[in-house]
């Protein structure tokens, strides 16, 4: 079996530790003294290492890890620094016996990458870096928007039973900007007032879909709510100018 733990990073990082026996794999280390001291206290040796984009607060803390373990194999696009196992959409990994597959989930950057576990019982768990946060998206930087638009769609296809792990304990904030958009979503209402219990994740896709105000695009309240902040009436039938809007509207929130 294997067990996953966050280990905070920063002010709102979080890395994901993946352990079975005594190995583990890091997921987006940003620094390096929380998985040091995780895998010194837990007797682990670190096999792997999983980046979702090359921000220095996701992989700032490979080389000080690749240093005190030089057998570990980095994932990640292969312009990345300190990545010496190249994958990209369509790859497939092992993992504990679990079978792992990539995807290319552009917009927050250019060449994001996802990380799907599937274990024996199908149940899946995405490590979905900065794309997906509980009840919010990140900022487009070097992708597009309509890159993330069909990256959060894609995301969106999983099962209901999907276990999302993404990098930063946002929700709070998240929920608050969905609240606004939302002031009668009741799920949004119940969400946040349990976020203040940390960490708020892991999240289900199941839940996002009634908190998340970027997968709910087509909802009346959140069209009422981007035409009352400058979106045309024409405009809000298109769900990407609908994004756009609410992207642009959460980054001056």
């Amino acid at each position: 079996m294997v067990q996953i733990v966050p280990l905070k990073a920063f002010a709102d990082n979080y890395i994901w530790l993946l352990q079975h026996g005594n190995q583990a794999i890091a997921v987006d280390p940003g620094q390096a003294e929380p998985v040091l001291q995780y895998l010194a206290a837990h007797q682990l040796i670190l096999t792997a290492i999983w980046l979702t984009h090359a921000h220095a607060d996701h992989i700032g803390g490979v080389s000080a890890l690749t240093q005190a373990y030089p057998q570990c194999h980095v994932y990640g696009d292969h312009s990345w620094n300190g990545v010496n196992t190249a994958v990209a959409e369509g790859s497939q990994l092992n993992c504990f016996d679990h079978s792992v597959r990539i995807w290319h989930i552009p917009g927050h950057t250019a060449d994001h990458l996802a990380y799907l576990l599937t274990n024996s019982r199908q149940l899946l768990r995405v490590f979905c870096g900065d794309t997906l946060f509980s009840a919010g998206c990140g900022r487009v930087f070097t992708g597009t928007m309509a890159q993330l638009y069909h990256s959060l769609q894609r995301l969106d296809t999983l099962p209901a039973s999907t276990w999302l792990y993404p990098a930063h304990e946002y929700t709070a904030a998240n929920l608050r900007f969905a609240q606004t958009v939302e002031p009668d979503n009741l799920a949004i209402k119940y969400a946040l007032h349990k976020a203040g219990s940390l960490p708020t994740l892991p999240v289900t896709i199941a839940h996002e879909r009634l908190v998340n105000p970027f997968l709910r695009l087509q909802q009346p309240q959140v069209k009422a709510a981007v035409i009352n902040h400058g979106l045309s009436a024409e405009a809000v039938n298109q769900p990407l100018a609908v994004l756009s809007c609410l992207r642009e509207w959460k980054n001056h929130f």
